[in-house]
């Protein structure tokens, strides 16, 4: 069952301009994109996304790539009204890949950001949640719970990344994401469902942007994305790991509006 989305929205459509649509990746919500959704809507409209189980979507046991791109779909259709392009990181990524494979007629371009449509072991994330579900919400500070997910994630960018995560309400603090949903369902966030998808192509302007630093696309899997993708162009940034747009959003911002201007 598809649920309905909640999301930002910055710009205005100019004519000739489809809206952008854009996908966050596991544990990260629609208002991370905030300052690039505003460079992005210079003569459109763009929506930043929450996927169920993030931000202030609903909450639902189930979480895979069908019922996200399905999500999506509903969200287009009703709101949109026809085409979008589709920006999608990480998880959204896979889910863009999903949308367009399965509903191509409301994807004008697609531009996955470092992730490939094949099935990952990374542990981290697991390690995260687990994390987060155990830390001591009953507490003042925030540099508390920051502190107790210091074990799992000691960079200091990623425990921002987490905690960008924590709300604050009148009775205290609390996690937005369904952690128990997504460790649950981290199986089939991981996998990629080859299965359901056989047979099918998406045939319009796709480009896969990653980071240099990053094992995520790797050339290998260069043909296992241009069978599903035959338009597939490809483009490493230097000096960017998993999370291209936060370490170097210059060049991040002037591929993909390159690449959505045609």
């Amino acid at each position: 069952m598809t649920v309905e989305l909640v999301y930002d929205e910055t710009g205005e459509q100019a004519e000739g301009q489809v809206p952008l649509v854009i996908l966050h990746g596991l544990l990260g919500q629609g208002r991370n994109w905030g300052s690039l959704s505003r460079r992005f809507g210079q003569g459109r409209r763009v929506l930043a996304v929450d996927l169920r189980n993030h931000g202030r979507s609903p909450w639902t046991d189930e979480h895979d790539y069908q019922l996200m791109a399905a999500d999506l779909a509903r969200l287009i259709e009703t709101k949109l009204g026809g085409k979008a392009d589709v920006l999608g990181h990480s998880m959204g990524g896979k889910a863009s890949m999903v949308l367009a494979l399965t509903r191509p007629e409301l994807v004008r371009r697609l531009l996955v950001l470092d992730v490939a449509p094949v099935a990952y072991n990374h542990g981290d994330f697991i390690r995260y949640i687990e994390a987060m579900q155990a830390a001591n919400l009953e507490t003042e500070r925030r540099s508390d719970i920051g502190d107790a997910l210091m074990e799992a994630a000691p960079e200091e960018a990623i425990r921002a990344f987490l905690l960008s995560n924590l709300a604050r309400g009148p009775e205290g603090f609390s996690w937005q994401p369904n952690l128990e949903a997504l460790r649950t369902n981290m199986a089939s966030i991981l996998d990629w469902p080859a299965g359901a998808l056989a047979g099918k192509q998406y045939q319009g302007p796709a480009f896969f942007l990653s980071g240099a630093r990053s094992s995520y696309v790797k050339e290998a899997s260069h043909p296992a994305i241009r069978a599903l993708f035959p338009a597939a162009r490809f483009h490493a940034i230097e000096g960017a790991g998993h999370w291209v747009h936060a370490d170097n959003p210059g060049e991040f911002v002037a591929q993909a509006t390159g690449f959505f201007a045609g």
